[in-house]
């Protein structure tokens, strides 16, 4: 299920990347604080031309859970000015300023192309190398489909366009990971209260 879902998602991601407006605001800022358009689209696109990469590597030995991956993050809880994600964005705002929004697509048209043959063919044990830990490979596939869905919203509204209508299963997905960790970050009655009670409602329940 996972598999045509992350699959579908690039596919919205790589279209959006073709769109000709992302070349006129390439060096604008983008929606997101300390980003430009080119580097959030270089982020974007990461989710798929880097899952090549890791797909291509070789596999790793012993795997954790997808809410232990994101909970061992510290940029998941430590604000978007702390190092680790001043270093997220420093990467592809480097990474932007080396390339041009059509070379991007080009590159992730041909990644895509590759993960259509690569993605499918996974051993369900195989396990992705993330360095300091391991995840099964439909686990990994899952938290690129949050980025992507989360991220193809993000480029959009950077580029005053309507937000892509993303495929089902990776919307769905993508909310029942993000519910996950709200409920880790804020505790259940919060976000029950969040979705059920506005008189009680915190004032966030952001998962990231």
């Amino acid at each position: 299920m996972i598999r045509p879902a992350f699959l579908d998602a690039a596919e919205t991601a790589a279209a959006l990347l073709r769109e000709p407006m992302l070349a006129e605001r390439w060096s604008t800022p983008s929606a997101l604080a300390d980003f430009s358009t080119g580097g959030l689209a270089r982020h974007l696109a990461y989710q798929v031309t880097h899952t090549v990469t890791f797909l291509g590597a070789a596999p790793g030995q012993s795997a954790i859970s997808v809410l232990e991956h994101f909970t061992g993050n510290t940029w998941v809880t430590s604000g978007i000015d702390s190092a680790d994600n001043i270093g997220i964005r420093r990467r592809s705002e480097q990474a932007a300023a080396s390339t041009t929004a059509a070379d991007l697509a080009v590159t992730v048209d041909a990644a895509l192309t590759e993960l259509r043959a690569v993605v499918p063919a996974q051993p369900l044990d195989r396990i992705v190398n993330l360095g300091d830990w391991g995840l099964r490979v439909d686990d990994f596939l899952l938290t690129r489909v949050m980025e992507l869905v989360v991220h193809v919203d993000d480029l959009a509204v950077s580029l005053s366009l309507p937000a892509p209508l993303m495929p089902a299963a990776a919307a769905e997905t993508t909310i029942h990971l993000l519910s996950s960790l709200a409920v880790w970050r804020h505790g259940s009655l919060d976000v029950i209260r969040a979705l059920a009670r506005q008189e009680r409602a915190p004032t966030s329940i952001a998962a990231l």
